[in-house]
């Protein structure tokens, strides 16, 4: 397969992805957010993943993610040698959802942690009627940044793939920067491994 048609491959699945995920993920802010994030602390019952609403959100965001991360970082690799501005759309597509995970699993769980601890009264649980109202506007405003970085990305994805796709140069890349690289893909791929794992 020639890199072109490697990297509008790995565009396309992207640019999909990108679509389906925050599609889906403004209607999770929109409709399940806006209901448990109304009246805290007592809409936290509406909180998913307990007996009353028994379908793991995570299960779809989680491994759909990991894969749009792949598929970005096929972009990137397989279109390394185009002209720089061409490049450019391509890391920034896979920096965005690369950002909005490490976002996710730094900022995002551990709240989620501690509001289903407050919602499933559980002994270790932040009594703080306050602090629990503001946790859930924080991270109501974290998830508007999460859909705001996302978008960054998706427009990227479709950028480079509406443009005809340029001429792939011959690129001189020292054997440090080449470890480096090396480096950086294996731990995108390790990270979305441990991402998915959540959810296994």
């Amino acid at each position: 397969m020639s890199r072109e048609r490697a990297t509008r491959f790995f565009l396309w699945v992207s640019v999909i992805a990108w679509g389906v995920l925050l599609g889906a993920k403004l209607f999770d802010l929109r409709v399940l957010v806006g209901a448990w994030s109304a009246s805290p602390p007592e809409s936290l019952d509406l909180l998913p993943y307990g007996p009353r609403f028994p379908v793991d959100t995570g299960d779809f965001f989680i491994p759909s993610s990991a894969a749009l991360l792949l598929a970005t970082l096929g972009a990137t690799i397989s279109g390394w040698r185009t002209k720089s501005w061409y490049r450019n759309l391509l890391v920034l597509s896979t920096a965005a959802i690369f950002v909005t995970l490490i976002f996710t699993v730094v900022a995002f769980w551990p709240r989620n942690a501690a509001l289903w601890a407050y919602a499933s009264e559980a002994t270790d649980a932040i009594r703080d009627s306050n602090a629990i109202i503001a946790m859930v506007r924080q991270w109501v405003l974290f998830d508007w940044l999460r859909v705001a970085v996302a978008s960054v990305g998706y427009v990227a994805s479709i950028r480079a793939l509406s443009v005809p796709f340029p001429a792939v140069e011959s690129v001189s890349i020292p054997w440090a920067m080449k470890v480096v690289y090396g480096v950086c893909v294996a731990a995108v791929v390790v990270f979305a491994i441990y991402f998915v794992s959540a959810v296994l």
